[in-house]
């Protein structure tokens, strides 16, 4: 079994976030006033990479909520991308593990979103074998219901991961060019660039292929942080912000990157689910190679303005995402486990 590999800042600790007690008083009334009710107890998310404000909100009438909150002037990406999930999420199919969004509004230069709360925690870090089963069983029913997915979820208007692939996820192809620096690896990750570059390029046929025939819909940013554990053991899935159509096989490949950091065999749990039918033979690698220079690229990108330690989860996401990689392609120069350095 291969060495476990953490996260210098667990999952459920990554954010930096406002408290209610923070928020300007004028926001704090207006969110009040929506509720019906005062706010007597309130716990800020732990986990998440933004700075904007997240809580599981009670209030004096017994109810329980999910608010997100972003200034309008300071954090516009952030309001978007919260009045992004409220559309998505509103039209998700019923039936699967979703937060559904209660109501928004705009109150003292903030956009609001409110959701209904789960009572439930990010999986722990290394996975126990109960909460990934249920996590991989859910998605599974997600990929299923988003296989051919609803009108009302398609007029939202999605991107693909073929183009986001091109755009986004294509950066040893940069790096190759001279347009970007290599991150800050070890030099057998030189030699191994044109590998990189050729199983990157993969990424946006197989992506077009994946979901041609239905139209899929997927999460897109599937970590274990988007993740919920109820009370009952039941998954539930968040930040549906980045949702586009794909294969549900690429969802898998980012949310496993975890399962080999505890020294499971990834590769053994990937080819195990419904969701990796139809992938191409290396269609996990064409994933690892995409998302690999993806993050670490990103981690080496400096001063931010989302939490501080985004960074860090970044290279550790890359090294591990690499090094697995590594170990199916039999780099034998790049050692397994995530220890690149």
């Amino acid at each position: 079994m291969r060495p476990i590999s953490l996260p210098a800042v667990p999952y459920d600790a990554t954010a930096v976030r406002p408290d209610w007690a923070e928020l300007p008083a004028p926001l704090r009334t207006a969110i009040e006033d929506r509720l019906g009710a005062p706010v007597v107890a309130a716990r800020t998310a732990g986990a998440g990479f933004t700075r904007g404000f997240a809580a599981v909100l009670d209030t004096a009438g017994g109810d329980r909520v999910f608010v997100k909150a972003a200034s309008l002037s300071d954090q516009p990406d952030l309001c978007d991308w919260y009045a992004r999930e409220a559309a998505v999420t509103a039209a998700l199919p019923a039936g699967i593990a979703v937060p559904r969004p209660r109501w928004s509004l705009v109150a003292a230069g903030h956009f609001v979103l409110c959701l209904a709360a789960v009572d439930g925690r990010v999986p722990a870090l290394p996975w126990r074998p109960a909460e990934l089963e249920a996590t991989l069983a859910g998605y599974a029913r997600i990929a299923v219901a988003l296989r051919e997915p609803p009108a009302e979820l398609l007029r939202v208007g999605l991107p693909t991961l073929a183009g986001l692939a091109v755009a986004d996820l294509a950066w040893w192809r940069e790096i190759a060019a001279g347009h970007e620096p290599m991150p800050a690896l070890p030099p057998p990750v030189r030699e191994r660039l044109p590998e990189l570059v050729a199983l990157e390029s993969r990424l946006p046929r197989y992506a077009e292929t994946g979901y041609a025939e239905t139209g899929s819909v997927i999460h897109c940013d599937l970590r274990l942080d988007n993740v919920l554990i109820d009370g009952d053991g039941r998954a539930w899935f968040c930040d549906w912000n980045w949702l586009c159509h794909g294969p549900a096989w690429f969802d898998l490949a980012g949310l496993l990157v975890t399962a080999y950091a505890s020294g499971l065999d990834a590769d053994a749990i990937f080819a195990a689910q419904p969701a990796a039918a139809g992938a191409p033979p290396d269609g996990l690698d064409a994933a690892l190679a995409a998302l690999c220079g993806y993050w670490l690229v990103r981690a080496e990108a400096g001063p931010t303005t989302a939490s501080p330690h985004v960074r860090g989860h970044q290279r550790w996401s890359g090294e591990l995402a690499l090094a697995w990689l590594a170990e199916r392609q039999g780099w034998t120069e790049l050692a397994p486990g995530g220890d690149l350095r």
